[in-house]
């Protein structure tokens, strides 16, 4: 009996040894897939791909650090090829850079920052999965500062995320730049306009240049000159330059001659908006000369008259006011010059709403009267149109101007306007390039989502 008993009492050990085992074993699976969920939980919400989490911890500030590494094959490449090289040394030790808040909490990657020798770069730090090159932030904490500069001032994403407004300016360049390498707005390219904008004062210009089809900007630069256009024209190569079907400018030869000289395929289509604009100085001009015979003959009531019909000579004649149809019912009684400038400069305008061919029979009508008409400035204005007759032909018969340029450069102004003016005009390119040039990128967990 006593043998029995001793041999039970083992069995019972056992047994309770087994579920023991049992449960640390079961134990140690939920710590490990919660270690699993947890790293993954960090790895997602900190764009940690191809990396390796190896510890969490909490600073004495509070900050949460994430102790990661590259994987093995995402060691030892370049910072800006991103190609294999030769280790190095260890560079500074380790470094850390600043990753999405979780809530209130900043949030930081701690890692090696080892160098290697790169054939191309020379000796560089090496690159890491989650982060750029030669930054503090990693990818996403980028990636959602171009998102919401975007969408609201630079002065509210400096609040929210606690950085510099220098910083904005640098997140804003180092993502247009990838961005730009990766879409490439350049890329088969027919129709394009080309403006400037003014930046500063001090006549402080800025080249745009707009893609017709699409509507998007698609390259900026400081400078209003010919190297300006020929930057942009030497970025688009030779094969380039001959796909341009249709080039819309205005009659600056800053942009017509390299134009001309480098995309033999264009045709250069002149803004209307500039040649009527032209007409209204060249009826302005004709009011002024009259208005000063008028004075100079001492006829006060007529030179009053004259003077207050500036506006209802230069507004279209579907929006004329009551008392300015008036004056220019006064005008036409009168039977002055000033009216036959009036008319000349609306059949000018006219031009521009007719289809190809009637617009082109007009323009010759046109030429003809403002050649015979004995008003000076309608004299020189008939010559400049006829020594850049092809251009406002390719206007007409395409149906091309700058209107779609014109707004890109309203949402620019509003764009510096919201930032109370740009120190730099670098500032402000990428920053248009984010918003008008489809280089935007989504939010970091909405891309997570659609992807």
């Amino acid at each position: 009996m006593r043998n029995s008993s001793v041999v039970m009492r083992r069995r019972q050990r056992q047994r309770e040894e087994r579920v023991r085992r049992r449960k640390d074993r079961q134990q140690c699976r939920r710590e490990r897939a919660c270690e699993r969920r947890m790293s993954a939980m960090w790895s997602r919400s900190q764009g940690l791909v191809g990396a390796v989490i190896e510890n969490v911890s909490v600073a004495e500030d509070g900050s949460v650090v994430i102790s990661a590494r590259p994987r093995a094959g995402e060691r030892e490449r370049c910072g800006k090829c991103h190609g294999r090289c030769l280790y190095r040394d260890e560079g500074d030790g380790r470094r850390q850079w600043r990753g999405l808040d979780c809530g209130v909490v900043r949030v930081y990657i701690e890692a090696d920052a080892p160098r290697v020798s790169c054939f191309e770069h020379g000796v560089i730090v090496a690159a890491v999965p989650w982060a750029r090159h030669d930054t503090g932030f990693t990818r996403m904490f980028d990636d959602l500062v171009a998102w919401k500069v975007v969408e609201q001032s630079a002065k509210a994403v400096c609040e929210e995320l606690g950085i510099a407004w220098r910083t904005v300016g640098r997140i804003c360049k180092r993502v247009c730049a990838e961005r730009r390498s990766i879409l490439d707005p350049l890329g088969d390219l027919r129709e394009i306009g080309f403006d400037e904008i003014s930046v500063r004062r001090g006549q402080r210009y800025m080249t745009v240049v707009v893609d017709h089809r699409s509507g998007r900007l698609i390259w900026a630069a400081a400078g209003r000159d010919q190297a300006t256009v020929k930057r942009f024209l030497d970025l688009l190569g030779q094969e380039g330059c001959e796909k341009l079907e249709l080039v819309s400018c205005d009659d600056a030869d800053w942009v017509t001659v390299p134009v001309a000289e480098r995309c033999p395929n264009a045709d250069i289509c002149l803004d209307a908006f500039h040649v009527v604009k032209a007409a209204t100085d060249a009826v302005d001009e004709v009011r002024r000369e009259v208005w000063n015979e008028a004075r100079r003959a001492g006829d006060a009531g007529l030179a009053r008259k004259l003077k207050g019909a500036r506006y209802a000579l230069w507004k279209n004649p579907d929006k004329l006011t009551g008392r300015q149809q008036q004056k220019l019912a006064f005008i036409k009684q009168l039977n002055s010059p000033i009216y036959t400038a009036y008319l000349l400069k609306e059949q000018l305008r006219q031009i521009y709403e007719l289809p190809g061919r009637k617009a082109l029979a007009l323009l010759d009508a046109w030429l003809k009267w403002a050649r015979r008409c004995q008003l000076e400035p309608f004299v020189k204005l008939a010559a400049r149109i006829t020594k850049q007759r092809y251009k406002i032909e390719g206007a007409l018969i395409h149906g091309l101007s700058n209107a779609r340029v014109e707004q890109i450069n309203t949402q620019i102004r509003l764009i510096m306007r919201r930032g109370y003016g740009f120190h730099s005009p670098d500032a402000v390119i990428s920053l248009a390039m984010l918003s008008l040039g489809g280089l935007r990128p989504p939010r970091p967990h909405q891309a997570k989502q659609l992807a």
